[in-house]
């Protein structure tokens, strides 16, 4: 009796720890009999999967934990526990609301007497273990492309010296293949035999947590040497171990790549002279006593602006290389010059006084003055100033600054003058657009403006008028402007650009900006059928309405490409029938009255 009631007492006990093992668990934990049904489960597997006892009770495991969704296990997992083996395995299963977790899920037989009562299913949550596996090897494989695809050369070795592994790169920087270098030790491939010891040396101080940077020799395959900046530190090994990452530029890139963004620190792009930033670092570097007397001269470009609006940038551009030549070739080997801003350029004499100055600024002068049967001649604006004590260097340069601006000025209106006198000749060389038909549109023009009563001052633009109403011509290319057939969508759109190109010519000039607007209207119509602006009637000026006249009579009767000659009768009858639609009316009459006398 008394080891029956002893025998009992440790069943209890056993019973006790079980399930406080059950409940207190870190694991879920379910028990479930031998049909898959839900007999019991612990605290935990409600913290995780969100179900009460009761909710679920008597139901079979699977449709409440899989919820039918894709990924999931399949039901032979529970099929092999009640077969009576034990299961491991990973899988996907749904809380109450629907949300995947990761689980190591063990399957626990209950053998009674040999037979499978029920089962245990036992869950630990590994979705956190999961998403950092995953991040690893997603930075594993980060690292591994970092590594195969850099643009530099890398080496892995070990303490020893051993190539563990080597990318595209430095195979193709060293001339090795993978398969030739890897496995082999930098001692026999590519570490020249005078750096044996340094290498030794450099390899114990990275993998003691040293890093380095510095230029060394390699031998490449066919036994060549080079030179290579090396950075180089410590990685660890998956197995504890470390080893050393040599990252590896073959020198002589480097140094052309140095040299380059150096140049271009210290040249203006376009000229292809020093910049600003040199020229700050030249004047603060020799700004000494030992230098003096220093002279500066600076120099600007006259009708820089009238360019551009002509021919665009392009042409401006190609006016500022031309400039930078032009003083290079005038300066002396020690000058500086550089571009200082936009058209400004400015040249740094050391050691020389202002008598010598002089003489470089005349000789600048005096090429300009050689450009002026240029299709566009250069003119400068040049001014020089000296210091001889210690002035701030900046104030000679303002003293510089000013005499340019002086002799700008005073030659400033030539200077664009020549510019659309080189215009006019450019047009004339390469069109019909020549000094004879303006001569005779000026004489033509002025008889009517005679006629209507103009002043001598409208009669002197109206012939000005003549002579450059085309002016904007001078940018569209020879073959449109001569060509003797119809013009297509595209040329047509390039031609009748021409009055606001001219526009922009003589509103860029003292002389010729008060006909300006005058040469913008020369291709209006009475009707407000023409052209850039649609203006009708007296909107337009009237200097432009007897340009249009005239104009037109003088194409008529001499001709273009486009255009057959037709008798100075003809010429008057179509003058007459446009009275109205191109032409005002009053006007037309007064020149039929003119053209009879005549």
């Amino acid at each position: 009796m008394r080891d029956e009631i002893s025998e009992k007492s440790q069943i209890k006990k056993e019973k006790l720890i079980a399930e406080a093992l059950f409940e207190n668990s870190t694991s879920a934990i379910v028990l479930l009999d031998n049909n898959h049904r839900i007999i019991n489960f612990n605290q935990k597997f409600t913290e995780k999967f969100g179900y009460e006892l009761e909710e679920i009770k008597g139901e079979y495991i699977d449709d409440v934990l899989e919820l039918n969704k894709p990924g999931s296990a399949d039901l032979s997992i529970t099929e092999r526990t009640l077969s009576g083996e034990q299961v491991k395995t990973e899988g996907i299963r749904y809380d109450r609301d629907g949300n995947p977790i990761h689980f190591l899920i063990k399957g626990v037989p209950i053998l009674i007497d040999g037979k499978v009562e029920g089962i245990y299913g036992i869950y630990d949550d590994i979705t956190r273990i999961k998403e950092t596996k995953k991040q690893l090897e997603v930075k594993e494989e980060q690292y591994r492309k970092l590594f195969d695809k850099s643009p530099v050369g890398m080496m892995l070795i070990n303490r020893n010296g051993d190539i563990l592994k080597v990318n595209d790169t430095h195979c193709k920087i060293s001339g090795y293949s993978k398969e030739e270098i890897v496995g082999n030790n930098i001692f026999e491939t590519v570490v020249p035999s005078e750096y044996n010891e340094e290498a030794k040396n450099n390899i114990d101080d990275i993998l003691s947590g040293d890093d380095k940077e510095y230029i060394g020799k390699s031998i490449a395959k066919n036994g060549e040497t080079y030179y290579i900046l090396f950075k180089e530190t410590r990685i660890k090994m998956p197995d504890g171990s470390y080893a050393v990452l040599s990252m590896q530029l073959d020198y002589t890139e480097y140094k052309e790549q140095q040299e380059k963004i150096e140049y271009i620190s210290f040249h203006d792009k376009l000229t292809g002279l020093y910049n600003r930033f040199f020229m700050e670092e030249e004047i603060s570097r020799l700004d000494t006593e030992r230098q003096l007397p220093i002279s500066m001269i600076m120099a600007d470009v006259n009708g820089l602006k009238l360019i551009n609006d002509s021919y665009g940038h392009e042409e401006g551009d190609r006016i500022l290389k031309s400039v930078g030549q032009l003083l290079l070739k005038t300066v002396r080997k020690e000058d500086i010059v550089a571009r200082w801003a936009g058209d400004e350029f400015l040249i740094l004499l050391p050691q020389t006084g202002k008598e010598e100055a002089d003489k470089i600024r005349m000789r600048i002068k005096k090429e300009c003055e050689m450009t002026q049967y240029d299709r566009i001649p250069i003119a400068l604006g040049v001014g020089v100033a000296t210091k001889n004590d210690d002035e701030d260097i900046y104030h000679t340069i303002h003293r510089a600054d000013k005499n340019m601006y002086q002799d700008k000025l005073t030659d400033s209106k030539s200077s664009k003058n020549k510019i659309v006198q080189s215009f006019i000749n450019t047009l004339g060389a390469k069109s019909d657009e020549t000094e004879e038909h303006a001569m005779r549109m000026a004489t033509l023009a002025f008889s009517l403006g005679e006629s209507i009563g103009l002043s001598n001052e409208q009669l002197n633009n109206l012939s000005l008028l003549a002579t450059l109403h085309d002016i904007g011509k001078v940018t569209i290319p020879a073959d449109i402007l001569n060509k003797p057939g119809k013009l297509t969508e595209e040329e047509w759109d390039i031609v009748s650009e021409h009055p606001v190109t001219g526009y922009r010519i003589a509103i860029n000039t003292d002389e010729f900006a008060k006909i300006a607007r005058q040469i913008l209207c020369h291709h209006e119509h009475w009707d407000g059928t023409g052209y850039p602006q649609g203006l009708k009637g007296e909107e337009i000026p009237l200097l432009a309405r007897i340009i249009t006249i005239v104009d037109a009579y003088d194409v008529m009767t001499f001709g273009r490409p486009y255009k057959e000659v037709v008798s100075k009768r003809e010429a008057v009858e179509e003058i007459k029938r446009c009275s109205r639609s191109q032409f005002d009316p009053e006007l037309v009459d007064i020149f039929i009255e003119l053209m009879s006398e005549d």
